[in-house]
């Protein structure tokens, strides 16, 4: 039974999803859940994903959801580990790949998840930005990138020198930042940032994934 990827094609969550099966080969087939039309929030998604998001994996009847945890479960079951993943015998690898987790998820993820909300999903349902929030996300994202910058001056990638899923997760709303009309990832003012955004983002794979994309509205 081929796995299957419940979400939508354009959403931020299922692309950092297939980018995953996308570079490990694995055969999986996209079924498409609108939630456009908030066909998530329906009494009969939530039994397979209880807070009515998406998007969830259903692999040969082993049910999963959250993007990064699916991401994880991929890498080590289709022959991630040592390539998207560390082989856990190596504990300094390991350590340094939960610590480049912990770093997207706490210092990349929350303000460019705000400057998507606030710019690309919000006036793209009808709603405007509020400029002081959108403010705040702009200064709190400069102010994480001199970390990264000093990070990648020092490495090829957010964990060490080979990469990871960490780099990875950071593509679909990275990605959007352009589309917002920021050039922070490929900014002069960055160079190292620059550097590795110009390596991540170029994969084929990702260019694969990445062809459909949710413009924000005029």
């Amino acid at each position: 039974m081929v796995l299957k990827l419940y979400g939508l094609a354009v959403a931020t969550c299922t692309k950092r999803v297939r980018v995953v099966l996308e570079e490990l080969q694995v055969p999986y087939e996209l079924v498409a859940i609108d939630i456009l039309k908030a066909d998530h929030k329906k009494d009969e998604i939530k039994e397979h994903q209880p807070f009515g998001q998406i998007p969830w994996i259903d692999d040969d009847g082993f049910k999963l959801f959250e993007s990064r945890a699916i991401c994880r479960y991929i890498a080590l079951k289709y022959g991630g580990i040592g390539k998207l993943i560390p082989d856990p015998a190596d504990v300094q690898k390991t350590a340094l790949f939960e610590q480049a987790a912990s770093i997207e998820t706490s210092n990349f993820d929350p303000p460019v998840w705000g400057l998507a909300h606030e710019k690309v999903f919000e006036p793209f349902f009808g709603r405007a930005p509020n400029p002081q929030n959108v403010e705040a996300h702009e200064k709190a994202l400069e102010g994480r990138l001199s970390g990264y910058e000093a990070l990648l001056s020092k490495t090829k990638y957010v964990a060490g020198d080979e990469l990871t899923l960490i780099d990875l997760f950071h593509l679909s709303y990275g990605a959007l930042l352009k589309v917002q009309g920021y050039d922070y990832l490929e900014s002069e003012k960055y160079p190292n940032v620059a550097r590795w955004w110009k390596d991540v983002s170029s994969r084929p794979t990702w260019v694969k994934v990445n062809s459909v994309q949710l413009e924000p509205k005029a």
